[in-house]
């Protein structure tokens, strides 16, 4: 059970089973576990004994979880898997389901995991269990987001998979929303896996409608913190990056990772996982997001 993707289904089977008490034993003893979009703010766990507390705490005895759509990237790193799969979440105590997003980003290393960073559905998670208001008590009481530096922007070949991603990031960044959708193949596809109620993006027209949308949002971000996983499939690309900025004279940043194929320079089709959740916190929006579901 040494290869990557092995160790990934036997953390998952875990899950899905009920064996939390049994999980921790899948990650190294100095490992570290992120997770960049938990509520209110990004979380880092270190070491087997704090994943140990973590799956036996609360989540062990708040859902159960049915994994489905599992799809799994080898990378050129052969250490690196990224995996992307939904729930279905039952909540022990309220006694509904819904369907909930994932992607985790797993190094493993003689079939431990040594770091793997989590990103997951958080409001569809806290509204099975009637938990929206938690949600909402807890952005108003949390502190102020934590910056950091902002990177030096990065130049790769345009043509290349992370050059196709700078070059949308970046736009983005300089509110060159009309440009953008000529990143993208006439016939594409796009979603948003953490954003209820959007819908799938499927032509350059409806690329420049979504892009004319986000800026009328009226904030000012930097993309940093780029951080991209080519997979083995030479189409794949794995873009892990923040917008960091203000608003309302309050500092923000938002984590994103997004799961692309790109195609003769154009991406063909993406998933979008954006911290919406966490947007809606920081602007007083939870209950709108929330009305969506």
């Amino acid at each position: 059970m040494n290869a990557p993707r092995d160790v990934f289904a036997a953390l998952s089977d875990g899950i899905g089973e009920g064996r939390f008490s049994e999980l921790s034993a899948l990650y190294a003893e100095d490992t570290v576990v992120e997770n960049p979009q938990a509520v209110p703010r990004p979380t880092r766990l270190h070491g087997r004994d704090a994943v140990h507390e973590r799956f036996t705490g609360v989540l062990a005895g708040a859902l159960r979880l049915t994994r489905k759509n599992v799809v799994v990237h080898e990378t050129t790193d052969p250490e690196v898997i990224v995996a992307e799969y939904d729930y279905d979440a039952e909540s022990v105590e309220t006694g509904r389901t819904i369907e909930a997003a994932n992607i985790q980003v797993l190094r493993i290393r003689d079939g431990l995991i040594v770091h793997s960073r989590d990103y997951h559905d958080y409001l569809r998670l806290a509204a099975v269990r009637d938990g929206v208001d938690q949600l909402i008590r807890a952005y108003e009481q949390a502190p102020p987001r934590e910056l950091s530096p902002i990177r030096p922007r990065t130049s790769s070949d345009p043509a290349s998979r992370r050059g196709v991603f700078e070059q949308l990031v970046y736009g983005v960044s300089d509110k060159r929303g009309e440009e953008l959708a000529e990143l993208y193949a006439e016939e594409t596809h796009v979603t948003h896996p953490f954003q209820p109620g959007s819908a799938v993006v499927r032509t350059r027209d409806e690329l420049r409608a979504h892009f004319k949308q986000a800026a009328t949002m009226g904030v000012d971000f930097e993309a940093t913190d780029l951080v991209t996983h080519e997979g083995t499939d030479p189409e794949i690309l794995i873009a892990e990056f923040a917008y960091q900025g203000s608003y309302g004279g309050r500092p923000v940043r938002i984590a994103n990772i997004f799961a692309m194929r790109i195609r003769d320079g154009l991406v063909v089709e993406s998933r979008d996982y954006g911290d919406h959740l966490g947007i809606a916190g920081e602007l007083g929006r939870i209950p709108e997001l929330a009305a969506e579901l």
